[in-house]
């Protein structure tokens, strides 16, 4: 019933709009969130670097109705590709289909985004096309299809455990050497198309997650390199098993998990020898984001309450 009611909420417009402008919600926002501007955000970067782990840098935003506010969310990718490369960060980024005009013009995005990756591909980084809703699912795994066709190993996407397609989802991209974010998902979805029982999802995911990590393309020999992206003790617990048992490098995946989201696990992983990559939001527009995140885990709200007037 919480993760329905903060679903719901996260579609909220008022609610939305109150939130991103008051002091209250700025400050509540902070845990997940690594502040309004690109400069928060790449000092952000830089602190979780020197714990000898990886960023994913998302410019927080969704649902623009014109070109302009497209253009405008993808100059600040392009500012974020340049600040890591003469930075020299551990980083790359990531961005959604509907923040750069996917509702209104598929054509358009497919243009964006491509120069993001094109210019990603020239300073040796990566974009992830990140996933949205089931609408637009087969969409963005077409488009990411496309780029990396002309821009191989600069561009990947996301697949969501949840979906009953995601296993030939899966499949699909790894034949295609497509980097993959597995995640299970934070979209409310109808029984027709996703796993309603969370035990479901679970065992979809550890399946999927054990697969890519398994796979070798036949035509290279080589792996496809995935993100296993989990906060779940039990599931990174049956990853390190199952890679100790198969003898599977630990440079050939790495965990995935969210800016304030279990920083204890995140550095002991790290310290343990594994890739970490810590997906790292910012900008004013964190509601859907913030809300999606307390639909995951309700718990969440318990720690923000206690943690709401320290400091």
């Amino acid at each position: 019933m919480l993760r329905s009611a903060f679903i719901a909420l996260s579609q909220n417009k008022s609610l939305r709009s109150f939130s991103e402008r008051s002091t209250v919600g700025k400050k509540m926002s902070g845990r997940f969130v690594a502040g309004m501007s690109v400069e928060e955000a790449l000092a952000a970067c830089q602190r979780v670097n020197k714990e000898g782990i990886a960023v994913s840098l998302d410019s927080l935003g969704e649902s623009v109705t014109t070109e302009a506010e497209a253009r405008k969310s993808a100059d600040i990718y392009h500012q974020l590709l340049d600040a890591i490369h003469t930075r020299g960060l551990n980083a790359n980024v990531s961005v959604k289909l509907s923040q750069v005009g996917m509702d209104f013009d598929p054509a358009l995005t497919e243009r964006i985004v491509g120069e993001m990756v094109e210019h990603a591909a020239h300073v040796q980084s990566f974009v992830r096309i990140d996933m949205e809703g089931s609408p637009y699912t087969e969409a963005t795994i077409v488009m990411t299809e496309h780029l990396a066709a002309k821009f191989p190993g600069a561009v990947g996407t996301v697949l969501q455990a949840y979906l009953f397609r995601t296993e030939a989802d899966t499949e699909r991209l790894l034949n295609e050497n497509i980097r993959i974010r597995l995640c299970k998902g934070a979209y409310k979805e109808g029984p027709e198309i996703a796993f309603p029982a969370k035990s479901d999802v679970d065992a979809n995911y550890v399946k999927l997650m054990k697969r890519m990590v398994t796979f070798s393309s036949s035509t290279t020999g080589k792996g496809v390199f995935c993100g296993i992206a989990t906060h779940d003790e039990a599931i990174v617990e049956q990853m390190q098993t199952f890679v100790r048992e198969h003898n599977i490098d630990k440079s050939a995946f790495e965990f995935q998990m969210l800016y304030g989201v279990r920083r204890d696990l995140q550095r002991r992983l790290a310290a343990e020898g594994f890739g970490v990559r810590v997906y790292v939001p910012f900008g004013p527009e964190w509601y859907p984001y913030f809300m999606r995140r307390l639909a995951e885990r309700p718990a969440n709200v318990i720690f923000l309450a206690k943690n709401f007037f320290k400091n």
